[in-house]
């Protein structure tokens, strides 16, 4: 697929005409998709040395206010955190974190660091802005993983944190009415995500907030351990790409084809620490949930964070889930961009990520020959709602049973009552579950993060074999869900539920049209 690259002379790009496309088949089915234009207002920095510099004439200042340069969506929120009024890309600033966020992976170490660095009896800077999530490893009977969850309840309970989703009853989630499940998926359902504001969290996958208009991103545990103590962090602010998405999008898409064809465009290296802004007029008829799929996966191509501008379905959204006043701002009309792509949705088609890699693209049609031993449907990425009724909305229009086992891990504890209460449109009032039941799937697992990234041998739907997976998750990489001999194609929720039918890698036009 070819990419047209729109650069002035002086741009380091002038002679590129293709991004990353080497490895693709059918370079003429979507070479009329994505242009891509390095940003007119970007500016090249040249170093210059001189000997004595020309003699300058008095200047006199063209106006009596500070002069002030445009700034993007992300160098806005910095800059408010870090009480300036400008900032630019590669400052280094000290900036004040609004919600933190951490789980039973990443707590206890974080926990340790702080303790060690201001001391045993010291206290959080901020009981009401942690959020602690035990999500990752739950349902399981190594003793390790119960053991963190332990380690979580016992800094909780010393430090009086408000927001702990504690689950002490391993044997029926529903029994514990604090559990949450999927730490993303909850920050969102909470309240926890807001405009404008700083979102941290220690996982790679916290970008996901970013699709509520706000930065945020994944921290190590010794810059938890700080944020713990300071609520400060130091922070490199980061250049934006730019990626606006046009066009209607057809009904056989979903979010998860936008952000697979972004990462096959520009390689999961490609956004290394920058920041990922989604626009355009198909970003805006995107749901909440299917823009938090669409920021889930910037970490995947490298990205610090990713950003949808607020707007009224962001509003719409948090009106019934946080009662806290918020500001969200938006890029200025002349904010610098490093780079700027152009999609037409209209004329995407079903994508998957082949094994290993998420940038790995390629057509859901060019795979139907890939023999599938099993789909999952689930994680911070696809195990929503929403996801669950694109999946069933596939099984209700072929009207067959599965060929494969397909194990659906709804992302939540709402989400799995979703999935038993909510009627799916056109099936005659029959829910998710029902339908699932039908056509021959899994029943709806305890609400975690499953068999995304493996776990201990006892995770439900866990890789212990070395099969071939079609999954809603967003990495492939060797070894990621469970055995290292594993092949894993990630798919939207309709692709994935198609190849669920027909035991191969499936278009979903197959059943959709």
């Amino acid at each position: 697929m070819a990419s047209s690259v729109i650069a002035s002379p002086s741009t380091a790009f002038i002679h590129k005409t293709d991004v990353g496309l080497s490895a693709f088949s059918s370079s003429s089915a979507l070479s009329s998709q994505i242009s891509v234009s390095k940003s007119k207002s970007a500016k090249c920095s040249k170093r210059i040395v001189s000997v004595m510099a020309p003699q300058q004439a008095e200047r006199v200042p063209s106006t009596t206010s500070s002069v002030k340069t445009a700034m993007t969506l992300t160098e806005k929120i910095l800059a408010r955190a870090s009480e300036k009024t400008q900032l630019t890309p590669g400052e280094n600033v000290w900036v004040d974190v609004d919600v933190l966020m951490t789980h039973d992976v990443c707590g206890p170490g974080s926990f340790d660091i702080f303790k060690r660095e201001f001391g045993a009896n010291a206290k959080v800077w901020d009981r009401e802005k942690i959020v602690i999530i035990p999500e990752h490893y739950i349902f399981t009977n190594d003793e390790r993983a119960n053991r963190n969850v332990d380690i979580l309840r016992d800094f909780c309970k010393e430090q009086n944190i408000k927001y702990f989703y504690d689950i002490t009853d391993r044997s029926n989630f529903k029994a514990n009415p604090d559990y949450k499940g999927v730490c993303h998926v909850a920050l969102a359902q909470e309240g926890h995500c807001r405009p404008g504001e700083v979102l941290l969290g220690t996982d790679s996958h916290t970008c996901t907030a970013g699709a509520f208009g706000q930065f945020a991103t994944g921290i190590g545990i010794t810059d938890a351990g700080f944020v713990l103590g300071t609520g400060k962090i130091l922070l490199k602010v980061p250049p934006t790409l730019r990626f606006v998405m046009d066009g209607e999008m057809p009904d056989y898409l979903l979010a998860k084809d936008l952000i697979l064809q972004i990462i096959g465009e520009i390689s999961v290296a490609g956004a290394t620490y920058k920041s990922m802004e989604f626009v355009g007029s198909t970003v805006e008829s995107l749901t909440m949930e299917e823009r938090m799929t669409l920021c889930n996966m910037v970490i995947e191509a490298g990205g610090k964070n990713g950003v949808v501008p607020a707007d009224s379905i962001t509003h719409k959204y948090l009106e019934d889930k946080t009662a806290i006043p918020y500001e969200p701002v938006y890029s200025d009309d002349g904010a610098r961009f490093l780079a700027e792509y152009r999609f037409d949705i209209s004329k995407l088609e079903p994508l998957v990520a082949k094994p290993h890699s998420p940038d790995n693209r390629a057509l859901a049609r060019e795979c139907k020959g890939v023999k599938i031993d099993r789909v999952y449907i689930g994680s911070c990425t696809g195990g929503k709602t929403e996801d669950f009724l694109a999946a069933a909305k596939v099984f209700l229009a072929s009207g067959k049973k599965v060929n494969v086992p397909t194990f659906l891990v709804p992302a939540t504890q709402k989400v799995w009552m979703d999935i038993y209460s909510i009627q799916v449109p056109g099936s005659g009032g029959k829910t998710c579950s029902q339908i699932f039941e039908e056509a021959g799937c899994d029943t709806p697992a305890s609400p975690s993060c499953g068999a995304c990234l493996g776990g201990p041998r006892d995770t439900y739907a866990r890789m212990n074999e070395p099969q071939v997976c079609v999954s809603t998750t967003n990495r492939n990489f060797p070894g990621r869900m469970g055995h290292k001999e594993g092949q894993i194609y990630l798919a939207s929720p309709y692709t994935a539920a198609a190849s669920a039918l027909t035991g191969y890698v499936t278009d979903p036009r197959e059943f959709l049209m």
